[in-house]
């Protein structure tokens, strides 16, 4: 029997993150997100949780050597293009994070700093956010905080766009390569958003505030469109303007459909994308 002869491969996107138990969120988020941009993706599951639209009932951690050997299996053989990583419950699931970074050299990473969840429950041990900071902020190209994030993270109120901006250059200082801050949760009928690079001009993306309940993964939802973007072959300002597009329609048309009694999700299949296909070398 004649061997198959191999013309073509996937775009590659690795999600290090929690799992939704409600599908809004978590890995289930970002593997919707992965398939409807056209990329394949991957799951390395840091912890369950028992969730919904209402809220989080109880958090699990994944021992760090089931982490480990999670990211270990698809990296040794499917390989990986770019990677989100999500929510690190502690300190110790950080560290292992950082040293699967180091051990395969892993590029094209985007950290979506999950600390609270949209119904207001923490997410991270307050330990592992300083081990956040030192272990993964040097080792990512993108670190995306939405407004309480970041101010927990420079440890003042972020009431206005200046703020948003003397928050982005301290985060910079602290070691991120390249901040996306969200803003949100800033009042007001516009929603801006701040992408700050080493050397660059600030980037301000201002559109209309979307009417709607069901907002429920939506950072989730940015970081991993990020990461397939880049994953498509994207420089960092594209994909994450193309991103927040995504993240707009998804919004858009998810926001007259009831799913549960709290915040639901986005509508993640409002406009999906043929695999891409990529040339073998």
């Amino acid at each position: 029997m004649q061997a198959p002869v191999f013309s073509a491969r996937y775009p590659r996107v690795l999600s290090i993150a929690g799992s939704d138990s409600g599908g809004g969120a978590g890995v289930q988020a970002d593997l919707k997100t992965f398939a409807a941009l056209g990329c394949f993706g991957m799951t390395a599951i840091t912890a369950l949780t028992a969730q919904n639209t209402t809220g989080v009932r109880a958090i699990h951690a994944v021992p760090l050597d089931m982490l480990a050997e999670q990211i270990d299996a698809v990296v040794e053989d499917i390989g990986v293009d770019a990677v989100k990583i999500g929510m690190l419950h502690s300190q110790a699931t950080v560290q292992a994070v950082a040293a699967a970074i180091d051990r395969h050299r892993l590029r094209a990473v985007v950290l979506d700093p999950v600390m609270v969840a949209t119904s207001g429950a923490t997410l991270i041990d307050p330990a592992a956010v300083a081990s956040l900071v030192r272990e993964l902020f040097p080792r990512t190209g993108l670190v995306t905080p939405n407004l309480d994030e970041a101010a927990l993270l420079v440890d003042k109120p972020l009431r206005s766009e200046a703020d948003m901006e003397a928050a982005a250059r301290e985060l910079l200082a602290l070691g991120a390569q390249a901040v996306l801050l969200k803003g949100g949760h800033l009042a007001g009928e516009t929603v801006s958003d701040l992408l700050l690079m080493h050397g660059g001009d600030p980037l301000w993306m201002r559109a209309p505030r979307i009417a709607t309940a069901n907002t429920h993964g939506t950072g989730c939802t940015l970081s991993s469109a990020i990461a397939a973007h880049l994953a498509l072959g994207a420089g960092l300002p594209q994909a994450v303007q193309q991103a927040r597009a995504f993240v707009r329609g998804a919004l858009q048309a998810g926001a007259g459909v009831r799913t549960g009694a709290g915040s639901g999700p986005l509508n993640h299949g409002h406009e999906p994308q043929a695999m891409r296909l990529f040339a073998l070398p």
